[in-house]
């Protein structure tokens, strides 16, 4: 059997093994902006659970999203889908995506206030452990969260799947009291090596607990099968490094939440 497969079902098994899930809308408000999250927790458990907030790609909270969010759920925790954007828009195309994203990156103080709206609707909800949060982003979500951190927010940890690493502010970097994990393709041509050099530079400079796992023969957006697999794209869909990045943020959260049944 190829390892890849022997890989992809050693991680799926576990998952089929988890008690059902439950979702809902969540509405919940930043200012005077209406934002509708998707919550996914699991069914019949007992007592409190570490929460993980997910941040979506530049697309908005779209099914890829949601289904993120279904799949932590089924590992045992609370997860809260995000809403950025507002009203849970989602762009219609590339071109809308793009201004959209551009337009909450080139606003790091709006995009910090809509992502702790999510942080605070993910604690407010029941059956999450007080202390026991983090939160996950892919692309655009990756950058978010890694904002979110740059932040002070209260999460005990981060992580960027493809995210762009840069930010205008390196400074805030002494504000983190997270444990930061970025999941980075070697390749990806949007968060070139000079980017990466500089985040790896800004984490150091402020002394945080931080990793950062490039995966090889990857480029944005390695984690999401609807952008195909052409690499020569930017952004294409790499199994091996799907599979890989997951596993390392479960490792990862197994040490946030070491104290925390599961």
């Amino acid at each position: 059997m190829p390892r890849l497969l022997v890989l992809l079902l050693a991680l799926l098994i576990p998952a089929l093994a988890q008690a059902a899930i439950e979702t809902k809308a969540v509405e919940y408000r930043q200012g005077d902006t209406r934002l509708v999250g998707y919550l996914a927790y699991p069914k019949d458990v007992k007592g409190s659970r570490p929460g993980i907030l997910v941040v979506h790609e530049w697309l908005g909270l779209n099914d890829y999203a949601k289904r993120r969010a279904e799949q932590l759920a089924e590992l045992g925790y609370v997860a809260l889908a995000a809403d950025i954007y507002g009203d849970g828009k989602i762009a219609a195309n590339r071109e809308e995506a793009g201004k959209l994203a551009g337009s909450y990156k080139n606003d790091r103080p709006l995009l910090r206030a809509r992502v702790a709206a999510g942080l605070a609707a993910l604690k407010a909800q029941p059956g999450v452990a007080a202390g026991k949060v983090a939160a996950i982003g892919y692309c655009f979500g990756g950058t978010t969260v890694l904002e979110l951190a740059r932040s002070g927010a209260d999460v005990a940890g981060v992580v960027s799947f493809h995210g762009g690493l840069d930010t205008p502010t390196p400074q805030d970097a002494k504000n983190i009291r997270a444990k930061v994990l970025a999941l980075h393709g070697a390749d990806d041509p949007y968060v070139p090596a000079d980017q990466v050099a500089a985040f790896e530079n800004e984490m150091r400079q402020a002394g945080v607990d931080w990793q950062l796992i490039a995966y090889g023969g990857s480029v944005h957006g390695f984690t999401n099968p609807a952008n195909g697999t052409d690499n020569s794209k930017g952004a294409a869909y790499n199994a091996a490094a799907d599979a890989r990045s997951w596993a390392a943020m479960r490792q990862f959260f197994d040490e946030l939440f070491a104290d925390t049944k599961k």
